[in-house]
């Protein structure tokens, strides 16, 4: 039987315990606080503690969020003492970038970041004609254990704070705002939190994150919450505390399989909250916002891409608000899961489209990056782990 993961829906509540099916990691300790894991107010409290007048919280937010600079040395307004201290407590450096790639002519970018503990996170930032997307993580690693997938298979490492999501945002920007993104404007417009984890099981700081992009500059980034995309494997209790909140996020929906006895194989958690159960919630928060649920969907050769599961999905789809993404697997490197074949993926969509539900197959992108989420990390840990045990067999001799 499976052992499903424990899952906080109350910021009163510890982190998610990994067990069972998941890999147990060493808990590491959280990063030093940053400006971007307070609100204004609290950054002019913390700039008086430091003996320096309030007015500089102003200062450096507006360099943050208003010119997206991530450099204290490029702050030069600042008086070089008050820079010093101000950087030492209030800019402690969250990401350091260790590997990034480019691909589609520059219009896709992937960094993996190592975090203060060595934890490692992926972001990838997307260019199109009229927007540029970020693609953020909100764990190391992931505590579902969905089996196509890479994070999936890596376990929970932890939480990410606030500033850690935040920064990934506020440094994916500034690469935007360079004109690096070929093709696209030079303005981030839309975050989605589909990277590295269960946004959900992070619950209170990924809200706090949200609230952060889209609070006007120099508090936060002034994203709009129409353009944030915050995505679940299905956390119910979460999804139904999400509803509450007054948010206008899009809520994107991880199925993967409209019945249960393929969902409880693919999306562990199901075990938990059923289909029914899900979709309920998701409709729901439909109802109380008026925005659309995206339904995600990995189309997975001869497993879930069946034409009686494409009649199945479109009767519990049907006159809902709810449209579905379509995602073409991108494989990884030695897994017996594959995409479907483009003739099965245009059945699958003509038979949702047939039934009435809106249908769009998701831009594939990054392939040749490594750009299923986890997959840049899961390369790093095994070329570690090659590495290490290279070094311990040099030593044997």
């Amino acid at each position: 039987m499976t052992i499903l993961p424990v899952i906080p829906i109350s910021p009163d509540q510890p982190d998610i315990l990994p067990s069972g099916l998941m890999k147990t990691r060493r808990r590491p300790s959280m990063p030093p606080r940053h400006l971007a894991d307070m609100d204004l107010a609290a950054r002019r409290s913390a700039v008086a503690s430091l003996g320096e007048p309030e007015f500089r919280a102003k200062q450096i937010s507006t360099h943050y969020f208003g010119r997206l600079v991530r450099d204290a040395a490029e702050m030069t307004d600042l008086p070089a003492g008050s820079r010093d201290r101000l950087t030492a407590d209030l800019l402690p450096t969250l990401l350091t970038p260790i590997r990034e790639q480019a691909c589609d002519d520059g219009a896709t970018r992937k960094t993996l970041w190592r975090l203060h503990d060595g934890a490692l996170v992926e972001s990838v930032l997307m260019g199109y004609p009229d927007r540029v997307t970020a693609c953020v993580s909100s764990q190391a690693g992931c505590g579902m254990a969905c089996p196509f997938c890479a994070t999936g298979q890596q376990g929970l490492t932890r939480n990410l704070s606030v500033a850690e999501i935040v920064d990934q945002v506020v440094y994916l920007a500034g690469v935007a705002a360079s004109g690096a993104v070929t093709g696209s404007p030079p303005r981030l417009s839309r975050v989605v939190f589909m990277g590295m984890g269960e946004p959900l099981a992070n619950y209170p700081r990924v809200i706090e994150a949200v609230r952060r992009l889209t609070s006007p500059a120099p508090e936060g980034l002034g994203l709009s919450q129409r353009h944030i995309t915050v995505s679940t494997v299905g956390l119910v209790p979460a999804m139904r505390r999400l509803i509450a909140e007054g948010l206008s996020v899009t809520l994107a929906l991880s199925l993967h399989a409209p019945d249960d006895d393929l969902r409880d194989e693919l999306v562990p958690v199901n075990q938990r909250w059923k289909v029914a159960e899900v979709l309920d919630a998701a409709f729901d928060y439909a109802a109380q916002t008026g925005r659309r649920v995206s339904i995600e969907y990995a189309l997975i050769r001869d497993v879930n891409d069946q034409p009686w599961r494409a009649d199945l999905l479109g009767r519990l789809l049907k006159g809902k608000l709810a449209h579905v993404n379509l995602i073409p697997l991108n494989p990884t490197p030695g897994s017996k899961w594959d995409a479907s074949p483009k003739p099965v993926e245009r059945e699958f969509v003509r038979r949702l489209q047939e039934a009435g539900v809106s249908t769009t197959v998701r831009d594939t992108r990054g392939r040749e990056i490594d750009g299923a989420c986890g997959q840049l990390a899961a390369g790093e840990l095994t070329d570690a782990s090659a590495g290490g045990a290279a070094a311990d067999a040099e030593v044997a001799q």
